[in-house]
This record gives C-alpha cells, sequence and structure tokens, in this order.
C-alpha cells in the first residue's frame, strides 16, 4: 500500500484533484461551512481558556489548504483581533504540494494572512497548539493481517507470507484474525509529544471496535472496487487510483494515549458539526444572503451531515492533552 500511494510513481506522488473532476469527495470539498464549524469549535475552547488565543492553528494533510483558509476566514469574519495572536501552520513534506498549497493561500487573503509550513509536528514551538485533520489516519499504509499471515503483491496478484512476530503479537493482544493493521500511528502520535498543551480534531471514516474483516478497497472516479475482487487486474489501477480502509479509532487511541492524550470524544461527523455549531452558521449565512444561496450551500451541509451520505459513516474523534 506505501507503494501503491508513496512510491515515486505512487497516487501521490503528484498533485490530485478532489472533488468532482477527482476520484473522490471529502467533507472540505463538499462545503466551507466544515472549516467554518470546526473553527467555531476552536473558537469555543478559546472563550474557555484566553491563553490559547496565543497558539498554533495547524492542519495536517492539508491538500491545497481548503480547510485551513476555511478556517481562517470565519476567525476573521467572528474575531479579527485573533489573526493578531493565533498563529497558522500546515504540516507537509512534499515541496510541489507545499507551492499549491501557497498559491491557494495567496489567492484567498493575498499578503494579508501568513501561513507557515512545517515537515513534522514536532518541529512547532508553542504552549498550545490546535491541530486539525480530515481523512488522514485511512491515508496510512496498512499491512493485511490474516490468521497470523500477511498479504503481499508478487506479478499483481496477492499472496500469503508468515507475520512478524510482533505483528502476531498485536493482533493477539487487540484480539484481531483478520483486517488491516496502520502502520505508522505510534510514530506519528509520538510527534507531539513536544506540545505541551494541545486540542487534535480529526474526522475519518472508520469505527472504534475491529470488526475482524477486510475493507480495504480502491477508489477511482467516484467507482469503488474492493481489493480481493478475483476480477480485479490490480495493474489496471496500481498508482493511478486510491487505496483506502476504515480506520480503527482504538488503534488510533491508543497511540495517542501511549503519547500523553486523553480522549474527550468519539461521535459521528453529524452530530459533531451539530455541535459545532453548523446549523447555526447556516442560519447566520441566510440572513445576508439570497434564497438560491441559501438553499445551495444548504444542500451541500446535507452532504456532510446525512445518515446515508457523510453524516454517520464519518466520526470526529477529539483527543487533548494539558
Amino acid at each position: 500500500m506505501n507503494e501503491w500511494l508513496y512510491g515515486d510513481d505512487g497516487y501521490y506522488s503528484s498533485f490530485k484533484t478532489i472533488g468532482k473532476e477527482g476520484d473522490f469527495y471529502t467533507a472540505v470539498s463538499s462545503s466551507r461551512f466544515f472549516g467554518a464549524s470546526v473553527a467555531n469549535f476552536l473558537l469555543k475552547l478559546i472563550n474557555e481558556d484566553n491563553s490559547k488565543k496565543d497558539g498554533y492553528l495547524v492542519e495536517i494533510g492539508a491538500h491545497r489548504g481548503y480547510l485551513i483558509c476555511d478556517m481562517i476566514q470565519w476567525i476573521y469574519s467572528v474575531d479579527p483581533t485573533l489573526m493578531q495572536t493565533l498563529r497558522f501552520a500546515i504540516i507537509e513534506k512534499h515541496p510541489s504540494l507545499i507551492e499549491e498549497q501557497k498559491a491557494y493561500i495567496h489567492s484567498r487573503f493575498g499578503n494579508d494572512v501568513k501561513v507557515e509550513h512545517f515537515s513534522s509536528v514536532g518541529e512547532i514551538k508553542t504552549d498550545y497548539a490546535f491541530v486539525v485533520s480530515n481523512e488522514i489516519f485511512d491515508a496510512f499504509s496498512c499491512e493485511l493481517y490474516m490468521e497470523e499471515k500477511i498479504a503481499i503483491v508478487n506479478d499483481n496478484a496477492i499472496s500469503w507470507v508468515p507475520a512478524p512476530t510482533d505483528m502476531i503479537e498485536w493482533g493477539k493482544k487487540h484480539r484481531l484474525t483478520k483486517g488491516e493493521i496502520a502502520v505508522g500511528y505510534e510514530e506519528f502520535a509520538d510527534e507531539f509529544k513536544n506540545l505541551p498543551k494541545c486540542d487534535f480534531v480529526s474526522f475519518d471514516y472508520g469505527e472504534k471496535y475491529i470488526r475482524n474483516d477486510f475493507s480495504i478497497r480502491i477508489y477511482k472516479e467516484h467507482q469503488t472496487y474492493p481489493l480481493f475482487d478475483e476480477n480485479l487486474n490490480l495493474k489496471d489501477f496500481f498508482g493511478n487510483s486510491d487505496i483506502t480502509y476504515d480506520v480503527n479509532f482504538a488503534h488510533v487511541i491508543e497511540a495517542f494515549e501511549n503519547s500523553g492524550f486523553n480522549l474527550v470524544d468519539l461521535k459521528t461527523q453529524a452530530r459533531a458539526l451539530i455541535d459545532f455549531g453548523i446549523i447555526d452558521i447556516l442560519e447566520q449565512f441566510a440572513r445576508v444572503t439570497t434564497q438560491e444561496r441559501y438553499i445551495s450551500e444548504a444542500d451541500k451541509i446535507k452532504t456532510l451531515i446525512s445518515p446515508t451520505i457523510m453524516g454517520d459513516k464519518f466520526k470526529m474523534i477529539y483527543l487533548s492533552k494539558e
């Protein structure tokens, strides 16, 4: 999976379009109200603890930078004074993406907003950071594990070999006999250790408990293909399509708790966005816009919170370290 996504000829080796013209949608590409809602939650935290106004707002896995820009826009509209105290940053390792992000941020704000770039959360020096990500944990590589064996691919065919001892022990500890084991959650969580205080909010699809089955699948042009479909020719998809799996949130929680975090909340995306105030934001928008634009934005929000679209399948996890 790592080679498929991040190898020299991998899917993410070049910039990918998200949305109607790409292979899949995200909540961020569906509506700017998604970012506004998360920013609204940050404003609530700042109101509860004024010291947080001097911290960083950080996005990880920013693609072009839509989410952090939507958050900055909402913060400015609600409390412009925070633009003088908050600092903004994106975690990004790929130079080509950094240039895409800088260009988009400039198109939104000109030279009025500075967004720093770091290659790791551990590089940020601050007493407090509010960190946000969308669909990042499903993008970590994984091993396909079944009855103490792992999958390998030779000549575009999947076969099984004995799993490493530490992976077998992990499977026994978590009562996993069949499914995906994410690789890298622990190292990722360790990057946060240098932050004295941090609130981390992330959205992704998955469940809290292991279900002992495979969820790994391919996305191409908004079509879904199960990886183990016997009619699937992997050669046709390798490197030119997205591959993903359902997140095991218990694994995420365990990794972050070992790095000093506490789980504050895990709920559906619909419940989280409503709690963050997305309906109130829409009502405020209705008072200053046309009926046509209001209806358009309301339809986009339905995509985010409808149980049959994104609302229940996607979850929001909120982890905090004081």
